[in-house]
């Protein structure tokens, strides 16, 4: 199924309707898809170099309006789905604990979340489950966001097709190494 999904999205990199579905694309995988927009955001900005950096902003206006929708599906659908289940395992003051910290360091994850390979929909959903302040999952979206699809757009207009392999293997991990040397570099200087 995961496959097929794929094989569909990377068909529509073909339509002339390509930005219209790259929009909506990296609209709901902020909230519930499982395909990343960078499958159709690579093929679009190779086919079209010169309008990389207004496709990746395109992707990244979408994606955070996306995010949301996630948020949003978070705050309204924890109280009516979630919070019965905290309460028939007696988990409410866990939760709240859960919901303090995640809070305090939320800004983090959604900075994460956006520019690695994990699922961006789980933080969008957690963000509105647990609170978490509205203009600072706006701003760490659009900063995490931006940042990730940017760098892709700056990397195929630069480079082109030759480092389409790079980005679609090994970008998800060189964005995961970053952030933990970024967090690792932060212990350093607050422990040692």
């Amino acid at each position: 199924m995961l496959r097929g999904l794929y094989n569909w999205t990377m068909s529509l990199a073909e339509s002339p309707h390509a930005i219209r579905a790259l929009a909506i694309i990296a609209f709901i995988e902020s909230s519930v898809f499982p395909i990343p927009p960078d499958v159709l955001l690579i093929p679009l900005i190779i086919a079209a170099p010169t309008r990389a950096f207004r496709i990746a902003l395109v992707c990244t206006i979408a994606s955070v309006l996306g995010g949301l929708f996630g948020y949003f599906i978070g705050a309204v659908l924890f109280d009516q789905v979630g919070q019965p289940v905290l309460a028939f395992y007696g988990k409410e003051a866990a939760f709240a604990e859960f919901r303090e910290t995640y809070n305090q360091w939320g800004a983090w994850a959604v900075l994460v979340a956006g520019v690695t390979p994990f699922p961006f929909k789980v933080i969008t959903i957690t963000s509105g489950a647990t609170g978490l302040n509205l203009p600072v999952f706006i701003a760490a979206s659009i900063v995490a966001r931006g940042l990730r699809f940017f760098i892709v757009a700056a990397l195929l207009w630069k480079f082109g097709a030759p480092i389409r392999e790079f980005i679609e293997r090994r970008l998800g991990l060189m964005f995961t190494i970053f952030i933990l040397l970024l967090f690792g570099g932060f212990y350093v200087v607050r422990y040692l």
